[in-house]
């Protein structure tokens, strides 16, 4: 079992702004950001107790796609082993790395290299991917996609393990008689799956330490978590499983600009009030976001969410 925060507590992390930029949730001062924007949002976060900040992965965006989805997205690896670079405390979390596009031995040896330099910091979040064109340019059958995806993480576990020498055997992939060191500093990496479809609950359920909604908002998500531990017990996998969710939108304090009709704002304890909502439907981490007009505004809310809202997560 690779459980990564406490259980019965209600931890906090963060999708990092810049380093990805959907026309769905990035801010319009992201578009002239820099990596200094960057990394001072992350060191905000360490220094406010994030359990996690977090990066998206495509490899290339069709120019169908270009205006909505826009065509920056860092790559997670290096933007990842970067963060670790400049931060001390805070999980390194890719949300979600399309594992499905590349060799589970290449994968295996950029994220054992980043947890082995970040300290044992990894927390690989992994999806299925939906781009149909990045599959077709990269040579991957994007039809079986899902089917990809599920013998990849069966040979990353065993190429993310401790030997040296890694053996696997599937109908894609086989290998074995191939070292690679560095080995990663967590005796086990643990592995989130990100997906809301049925086919992305039931991956979560039999071969992930953890779950990813993506977008279930919060009346969807006791039948979903109710799903999730059936097919676990199914499967016969006694470990609990680390439960996530996507908050609303957050503004701490009153924003005096129109944050958006969805945005919860107010006083921390309120915020906490609400937020606390998701732990009592079984939730174990929430990943915030917070409306912002500017870098300082956005360190500023990380920072009084850090030290206002935070310690009443758990009341």
């Amino acid at each position: 079992m690779a459980r990564v925060f406490p259980q019965g507590r209600l931890v906090y992390g963060m999708q990092l702004p810049v380093q990805s930029q959907s026309t769905i949730y990035a801010e319009p001062w992201e578009a002239a950001a820099t990596a200094a924007d960057l990394a001072e949002v992350a060191r905000a976060a360490d220094r406010a107790g994030f359990g996690y900040v977090a990066t998206c992965d495509h490899v290339a965006v069709p120019r169908r796609l270009a205006g909505p989805m826009s065509t920056v997205w860092y790559d997670p690896v290096a933007t990842l082993s970067f963060l670790a670079g400049i931060t001390e405390h805070v999980r390194l979390l890719s949300h979600v790395a399309i594992v499905g596009l590349r060799h589970p031995l290449v994968s295996a040896k950029q994220y054992a290299t980043l947890d082995h330099l970040s300290g044992g910091r990894l927390i690989l979040g992994v999806g299925a991917g939906h781009v149909q064109e990045e599959f077709e340019a990269l040579g991957v059958d994007f039809a079986r996609r899902g089917a990809v995806l599920d013998e990849t993480l069966d040979a990353l576990r065993a190429a993310l393990g401790p030997e040296e020498y890694p053996e696997f055997e599937g109908e894609l992939f086989s290998f074995r008689d191939l070292g690679q060191l560095p080995r990663p500093a967590q005796a086990r990496i643990p592995v989130w799956v990100g997906g809301s479809s049925p086919a992305g609950l039931r991956r979560a359920a039999v071969r992930g330490d953890g779950w990813l909604p993506q977008g279930d908002p919060r009346h969807r998500l006791p039948a979903q978590i109710a799903r999730l531990r059936e097919l676990r017990a199914e499967a016969g996998i006694g470990e609990p499983v680390e439960i996530g969710a996507i908050t609303e939108a957050l503004y701490v304090g009153e924003p005096g600009w129109d944050t958006g009709r969805r945005t919860l704002t107010g006083k921390a304890q309120a915020l906490a009030e609400s937020l606390r909502e998701y732990g009592a439907l079984g939730v174990d981490q929430i990943q915030v976001r917070f409306r912002s007009r500017d870098r300082a505004e956005l360190t500023d809310q990380i920072a009084a969410f850090g030290a206002e809202v935070a310690p009443h997560l758990n009341d």
